[in-house]
């Protein structure tokens, strides 16, 4: 697999899709991070660390409000294999007029576009989250 975290969010995007109460991804320390931004945003009601396996997965519970939509509408892979985003610290991007959340990472780790304007940090644009 060339691009682990585009997975994540095809495997998260089409979970949600499926109305899905919970979903598998194969555990890294970069989708950790992300899934705990994701979490802490508000986007999913939490994770489990499973360790199965040399690798072991994380178990994601994505949210759904009270009419059964997802709380996640849309994620879009920013920085990719073939072509890396980058933005300094004045550039950090807003997503949706922030109601979205930019995912980030930077000299001082995973961060969201909020985090990262505070700490005054830029680094590469991995995803957005609406």
């Amino acid at each position: 697999m060339t691009d682990p975290i585009a997975d994540l969010l095809t495997r998260i995007r089409n979970a949600v899709q499926a109305r899905h109460t919970s979903l598998l991804v194969p555990r890294s320390k970069l989708k950790l991070e992300v899934v705990k931004i994701l979490k802490s945003e508000g986007f999913v009601e939490g994770y489990i660390e499973v360790d199965e396996g040399a690798q072991g997965y994380i178990k994601v519970f994505p949210r759904y409000d009270d009419a059964n939509q997802a709380v996640i509408r849309g994620l879009e892979r920013i920085s990719k294999p073939s072509r890396r985003f980058y933005v300094g610290k004045h550039e950090v991007p807003r997503v949706r007029n922030g109601l979205g959340v930019a995912i980030l990472t930077t000299p001082r780790g995973v961060l969201t576009d909020r985090q990262a304007r505070q700490e005054g940090v830029g680094g590469e644009v991995l995803c957005y989250v609406w």
